[in-house]
């Protein structure tokens, strides 16, 4: 029954394909006549006196064809009639829509066929099987002569027999699809043979099963794509289908690195970019499978790293030098002239074959992450598959421009490798019972992970240095790309290598690498600046590649010192590259030395005492403290000044600003450390130290802000605003807070004025009142009123707790009270600030000063009338209100004053 219903299905097939042959034919055979007459009435427009205005490009068949069937039987011109010109718009070139019926007479009913003999041909041997109507060998030969039959027909219909159809239906090829049911049937019936009945053996069996897909695959060259993707499919399952008791994976790689040859074979001669990726991926999925079922099931049956590792290098060598290998290259468009981060990663990501280069860079990280991790037993060390490969796709990154997703690919494998590795410790797990990768002599020294990763740190560096030789002018945005790839991926890997496997008391390999990785760079980036390449790339990527050998070097120096040659080394190594301006005019080279500052920032915050607490000198200022952070401030200020007349203001500015801010922080870190017994710890500072810190904070904001008024610049100027703001907070807080002696009852010294109030309130006065007189006309005005009333706010705190000082003595702590001549003295001492206040801001027009002292003598009314009131007795009660009132009416008659000076006179009535 359903063999009758496969031959009547070909037989309704190959009728209706004849019948479209046909009308085929019929239509060409119109569309000549047409074209013939329409050329005959060209010829006899052609002869009239007036000619004729064609302004239409030429025709295709289509057009031509629409002209015909508008084209009126009688002749476009008269003789009688003089021609006229004639304008023909163009018509549009709307691709036509498919309808359904097209779609489902020419499409579906192909693919729906050729499934349907698939299914017929395993359905003809199973129904042989339930119906026993023939023995085992014959069912097989039947069903092989049919798959051949098929394969045969697909040939005779391709040969000719059929029309050639429209581009829109070569997926839906009717040779195609029957090759297709072919290649099914065969396979199928191989599989039977072996699985079922043991007719072929293991090695016939696979050897059948790789044919079919071989022949397959060549096949697709005539077919199309889909078959290939079929005979792919099929190659890379053919050895799930056949099982073996001793499997050898060297084999199994082997088999399965010639089916992806073969596949990229038929994908170079058809130029398909389709089957490439599902390669790929396929080949990620069999290396994955293998290593994860051998870690879940079988750990001793583990597949050795080179067989998986060889597959994956022919993968890129492959990708690299076959297809599509440089096919590409030539439609790469030149450097646009657009600026923007996103715009310039968009453009390197969407170069031609992207998904190619996806699937291959997918695939490798994937699959040498999978064996990394899997953490088990291996024949050989997985670091050397681990650098082969990784290195490999890097080389791949490098030697094709198209290739920037696998540039980026292999820097996040190597770092993620080299990271896993670092975790897992996957070399010291190998195996007592194999053979052991193992490292003997001078190389000893060194652990496996360490060495692999340096090799790779110097692969990339190569393969950076090389792409920027050779392309720096024709490809400068892949070229900054690599000059970034090549700083920043070889001193990751080496961090990550020195600090889990490196000898922190001195490290000569990772120094020596480090070292030359960084002469590697600089020559790269001296070349760039020879070529005369002036392109903004060209500065990009030599600035990049400055910063990466300023890196490396200064690695360098972390492998080989530590404590203070390690901080003092870091800015003298910058200011190398600072003096260096003098002779190249790199933008870069400013801005090591403000990297230089970030590196030193960073020690100074891990490890403040620099040397250690133990080993640092108690002797006040002259102590390894005074170097530590005296010569990073110094040699700052120094490139401040070199670099005066810079072009690049905003390197120049951050030069200036770290410069002020690093003498800051050295000048408080020696004050603490001489005022806490020569020893740096994390106890609370007292009133006195605290008060260097702010007076350091608000010189800090007067440098910024002299700095920002000759080269403006956002950074200093909000720079200055913000160290205001934090030293004023610090005087709210803290010194009229925290460390307020009223509350902490610190011992304030027996000398009169010269006490620990002076630095404490007065001082910082002062310096806030200097402050806000020199930043009056250069800040926004709610700044200077903030500083003027800070000033204002210490002063008189200044001068009540110098008040309870003279009568209390040096501890004027709140539980001892307040005596009554004590208490007198404040509203005095009060209202002779308040008018002080009034004077000056009359004097200076400083509005924040009169409000200031009006705050102040508000205070003292509410003082006398709330506290002296029934505090005070007798003469000293008398004299509080006495003088209270004395100092407002003349505080009211100074303004009556003054606003009569300002009214102007009425005028007098004429007489």
């Amino acid at each position: 029954m359903y063999e009758l219903l496969v031959l009547v299905g070909v037989l309704i097939l190959l009728i209706g394909q004849r019948r479209l042959s046909n009308r085929v034919n019929q239509l060409e055979a119109e569309v000549k006549t047409l074209t013939l007459r329409l050329q005959e009435g060209s010829s006899a427009n052609s002869t009239d006196t007036v000619p004729v205005v064609n302004d239409r490009p030429t025709e295709t068949l289509p057009e031509l064809e629409t002209a015909a069937h508008t084209l009126p039987d009688e002749p476009a011109l008269s003789e009688t009639e003089p021609a006229r010109p004639e304008f023909i718009p163009v018509a549009a070139n709307v691709k036509p829509r498919e309808s359904f019926e097209s779609r489902l007479g020419a499409q579906w009913t192909v693919w729906v066929g050729g499934l349907a003999l698939a299914l017929g041909g395993v359905f003809l041997v199973r129904y042989s099987i339930e119906a026993g109507l023939l023995g085992p060998a014959a069912r097989l030969t039947l069903a092989t002569i049919f798959g051949l039959l098929l394969a045969a027909g697909g040939e005779v219909l391709r040969r000719g027999s059929l029309p050639r159809l429209p581009q829109a239906y070569n997926n839906a090829m009717i040779p195609g699809i029957l090759t297709a049911a072919a290649s099914v049937t065969l396979l199928a019936t191989v599989f039977t043979a072996h699985a079922f009945y043991g007719f072929l053996g293991l090695t016939t069996a696979f050897v059948l099963l790789a044919l079919v897909s071989f022949a397959t695959l060549g096949l697709s060259l005539l077919h199309g794509q889909a078959l290939a993707g079929l005979g792919l499919v099929a190659g890379l399952v053919s050895p799930l289908l056949v099982s073996s008791d001793d499997p050898s994976f060297y084999v199994l790689f082997g088999y399965l690195t010639t089916v992806w040859c073969a596949a990229t074979l038929a994908a170079r001669i058809r130029e398909w970019r389709l089957l490439p990726v599902f390669a790929n991926l396929l080949m990620m999925c069999w290396i994955m499978f293998s290593w994860g079922s051998a870690y879940v099931l079988e750990p001793s049956a583990l597949p050795p790293p080179p067989a998986s590792g060889i597959a994956l290098i022919v993968m890129i060598a492959g990708t690299a030098f076959f297809w599509p290998g440089r096919r590409f290259e030539a439609d790469i468009a030149e450097p646009a002239a657009e600026r923007g981060l996103w715009r310039y990663t968009r453009r390197l990501l969407a170069r031609s074959p992207k998904a190619i280069m996806i699937s291959i860079s997918l695939a490798v990280m994937l699959s040498i992450l999978t064996m990394v991790a899997a953490d088990l037993p291996a024949i050989a060390d997985p670091v050397l598959i681990f650098v082969a490969v990784t290195g490999c796709l890097a080389g791949l990154g490098a030697g094709r421009r198209s290739a920037t997703i696998p540039a980026i690919f292999a820097g996040l494998t190597a770092i993620w490798g080299i990271s896993l590795f670092a975790l897992l410790d996957a070399s010291r797990v190998v195996s007592s019972t194999l053979p052991q990768a193992s490292v003997d002599g001078w190389l000893s020294s060194i652990a496996p992970e360490a060495l692999g990763g340096l090799i790779l740190g110097g692969i990339f560096t190569l393969c950076g240095c090389l792409f920027i030789r050779r392309n720096d002018r024709i490809d400068p945005e892949f070229s900054v790309f690599w000059a970034l790839l090549a700083s920043i991926i070889p001193l990751g890997i080496a961090s990550i290598t020195f600090i889990n496997y490196g000898a922190l008391n001195g490290d000569w390999w990772h120094a020596i690498a480090m070292l030359l990785t960084a002469a590697a760079l600089f020559a790269t980036a001296l070349r760039i600046s020879t070529s005369e390449n002036d392109a903004a790339f060209a500065h990009m990527s030599r600035d990049l590649l400055l910063l990466g050998s300023f890196g490396a070097l200064t690695l360098a120096l972390h492998c080989l010192t530590k404590g203070l040659a390690t901080t003092i080394g870091v800015p003298i190594i910058a200011a190398a590259y600072v003096l260096a301006a003098s002779r190249y005019r790199w933008r870069g080279l400013p801005w090591a030395m403000i990297a230089a500052a970030f590196v030193t920032l960073v020690r100074i915050g891990w490890e403040p005492t620099i040397v250690g607490v133990q080993n640092l000198s108690t002797t006040p200022v002259f102590n390894q403290l005074l170097a530590g952070y005296g010569v990073p401030a110094a040699l700052l200020t120094f490139s401040a000044w070199f670099l005066r007349h810079w072009e690049g203001r905003r390197a120049l500015n951050a030069l200036q600003g770290l410069a002020a801010l690093m003498g800051l922080i050295a000048i408080a870190i020696l004050v603490r450390h001489a005022m806490n017994g020569g020893v740096l710890n994390d106890a609370v500072p007292t009133l006195g130290e605290q008060s260097i810190y702010t007076l350091l904070l608000i010189g800090l904001s007067g440098i910024l802000m002299t700095l920002d008024f000759g080269n403006p610049s956002g950074a200093l100027r909000y720079g200055s605003i913000l160290a205001g703001v934090v030293a004023t907070l610090n005087a709210l807080f803290l010194h009229l807070g925290a460390l307020n002696p009223f509350f902490t009852d610190e011992n304030l010294g027996s000398w009169p004025l010269v006490n620990l109030l002076l630095p404490g309130y007065l001082l910082p006065a002062l310096a806030y009142a200097g402050l806000a007189y020199y930043a009056r006309d250069k800040r926004p005005r709610p700044y200077v009123i903030m500083l003027a009333i800070a000033a204002a706010i210490l002063v008189f705190a200044w001068a009540t707790l110098s008040v309870r000082w003279f009568w209390q003595g040096p501890h004027i702590a709140e539980w001892k009270g307040f005596l009554s001549a004590e208490t007198y003295t404040y509203s005095v001492v009060w209202l002779a600030i308040g008018v002080g206040l009034l004077v000056l801001g009359s004097r200076f027009n400083a509005r924040s000063l009169r409000l200031a002292s009006a705050a102040l003598v508000l205070i003292a009314v509410c003082k006398a009338f709330l506290i002296d009131m029934s505090n005070l007795e007798g003469i000293l009660r008398a004299l509080s209100f006495i003088g209270l009132g004395g100092v407002l009416i003349g505080i009211g008659l100074f303004y009556q004053k003054v606003l009569a000076r300002s009214t102007p006179a009425p005028e007098e009535p004429a007489a």
